[in-house]
């Protein structure tokens, strides 16, 4: 496919081939919607199913099916479905027939600019969440919804629209959303660095079953090529789809907010929905599990059972039905770590890491940029379902990494399990060769015969720095749970490139870290108490 502003590097190519391959699959598994048997309820006649246009903002058309009750004498709360990005309008189908046999009425439409649905896609845009508001006003006017009891939900694209909306629209109660982003700059930007492959599949995606407008199109443009005097324009526009902004706005309307991730989500991190949960002030509740980017949700899309979606519906038929189901009650975030065990409730983020240990991180050690050393993040998607599936983290043998290319630091042996939980943080002195630049870290388990199996990484890039000239540098790598085994280390491996993101090392650049005995360089492990 040729890219609208010019030649498309390999790279581009190669990253969109891929996600020819990821949606393809996606879209398998989203025709095979229609065909799932929904759950039924002991119940006289079935839910109804009927495929309806609806108006979106500025006229558009937007292609929708209604799932509601057969019984039309009483209202019933709403539940509005946003589609994925790049999924079809039936992709929620099982779950709303669920939902319907529950006594809801359920809506759910194609966003704007993807498959029949009219207009360019917004990345959940001004427009997107006027579409939103559309469809709530055509279910009040059109079905036997009750305006007093609306509620949203969506996976990945879905989930944003629907906390955009509800931040907008005071007639949403209450909003369950999965997989999805508070902060899309935090997302697929964290670390002023390019999330390359996350952004070349939703960029792929969006091409293979919507239609980009010139404004997304212009953003794409500039985010692969590192457009720094565009950069202003694209955290604007990146900020403006962020529901955090909105945060203000939620907490007054005491929207009640699920939030669902897992913790190798490879698009939406689950830092960025950490941060903002603790930002929310009505009755809120945080999810995160083993997995990448909607893959948790998946078997309840297709009408199997599922921690997500039942957790899903308890929410909403607590807040919108009242329904004394004890979910108000439970701790509200709830964790289940990568290597296995029972869920783990918390009062609130901030306690899910009681301690820390800090790694001291040894001066002057220095690296030369441009080569990957073999410690990497892994691919997107691929690397974290095995780690969901068969707790296969990427791996690397720490002993044998080349320490021309790669700076390592090691903890010593650990006497007892240690169970990491929560955000590690980086905190070291950097002087640079060149004027920008950028580093990646990583946590490593280091078993016995030094096989590192990663724990979390996080990328950091620097512009306009004086060559030869001290910085600090702190970076928080990726949220996890995950327990260390007794007698096993824990190993902070830095060095220069991953497949996972865009580098801007200049030829020839090198990097030293120092520990200035002022301002000692660590790396600080959150860890659960035993």
């Amino acid at each position: 496919m040729r890219h609208p502003h010019g030649t498309t590097s390999r790279t581009t190519k190669a990253l969109r081939t891929s996600a020819v391959g990821a949606v393809s699959a996606t879209l398998v598994a989203g025709t095979a919607l229609g065909l799932a048997p929904a759950a039924q309820a002991a119940s006289t006649s079935p839910p109804t199913t009927r495929f309806v246009d609806i108006r979106g903002d500025g006229g558009i058309v937007l292609k929708a099916n209604v799932v509601a009750p057969a019984d039309t004498s009483r209202a019933y709360p709403l539940v509005v479905l946003p589609t994925s990005w790049g999924l079809p309008q039936i992709e929620y189908l099982a779950q709303a027939r669920q939902l319907a046999d529950a006594g809801y009425v359920v809506v759910s439409y194609n966003v704007r600019g993807f498959w029949e649905s009219g207009g360019f896609i917004e990345v959940a845009g001004p427009p997107d969440i006027a579409d939103a508001s559309k469809v709530i006003d055509w279910a009040l006017a059109n079905t036997p919804a009750d305006a007093g009891h609306v509620g949203m939900a969506g996976l990945s694209y879905g989930a944003g629209i629907s906390l955009l909306t509800a931040a907008h629209d005071r007639r949403v109660k209450a909003v369950a959303a999965l997989s999805g982003w508070a902060d899309l700059i935090e997302s697929i930007y964290s670390g002023r660095t390019q999330h390359v492959q996350a952004a070349g599949l939703l960029d792929g995606a969006g091409r293979i079953t919507g239609r980009q407008g010139p404004e997304v199109q212009q953003i794409f443009k500039d985010f692969y090529a590192s457009n720094l005097a565009k950069e202003g324009d694209m955290l604007a526009w990146g900020k403006k789809r962020s529901p955090v902004t909105y945060v203000d706005r939620l907490n007054t309307n005491g929207t009640a907010v699920m939030l669902a991730n897992a913790w190798g989500d490879s698009i939406f991190p689950p830092n960025q929905y950490a941060d903002f949960y603790e930002k929310l002030t009505g009755p809120k509740r945080l999810e995160l599990r083993p997995g990448d980017h909607a893959t948790t949700e998946l078997t309840g899309l297709l009408g199997l059972p599922n921690d997500v979606w039942t957790d899903t519906r308890r929410w909403l038929d607590h807040h919108l039905k009242g329904t004394a189901n004890g979910i108000d009650r439970e701790q509200p975030v709830q964790l289940k770590s990568r290597t296995g065990g029972a869920y783990e409730g918390y009062p609130d983020w901030k306690s899910v890491a009681a301690t820390r240990k800090k790694i001291a991180l040894t001066s002057g050690t220095t690296i030369r940029a441009n080569v990957d050393s073999g410690a990497n993040g892994g691919v997107v998607f691929l690397s974290s379902i095995l780690d969901q599936l068969a707790q296969l983290p990427p791996v690397a043998s720490i002993p044998l990494l080349p320490r021309r290319w790669a700076a390592v630091w090691q903890s010593e042996k650990y006497p007892s399990t240690q169970a990491v939980r929560g955000t590690a943080n980086l905190h070291t002195t950097v002087t640079a060769t060149k004027e920008s630049g950028t580093l990646v870290a990583y946590l490593y388990d280091v078993g016995p015969l030094g096989l590192g199996k990663l724990v979390s990484n996080a990328p950091y890039t620097f512009h306009g720095k004086t060559p030869g000239t001290p910085f600090g540098v702190d970076l928080e790598l990726s949220s996890t749970a995950y327990d260390v085994p007794a007698g096993h280390r824990l190993a902070l491996v830095v060095d220069t490139v991953d497949p996972l993101y865009i580098e801007h090392n200049p030829s020839g650049a090198q990097l030293t870290f120092s520990s200035p005995p002022n301002d000692p360089s660590y790396v600080s492990i959150p860890l659960r108490e035993q």
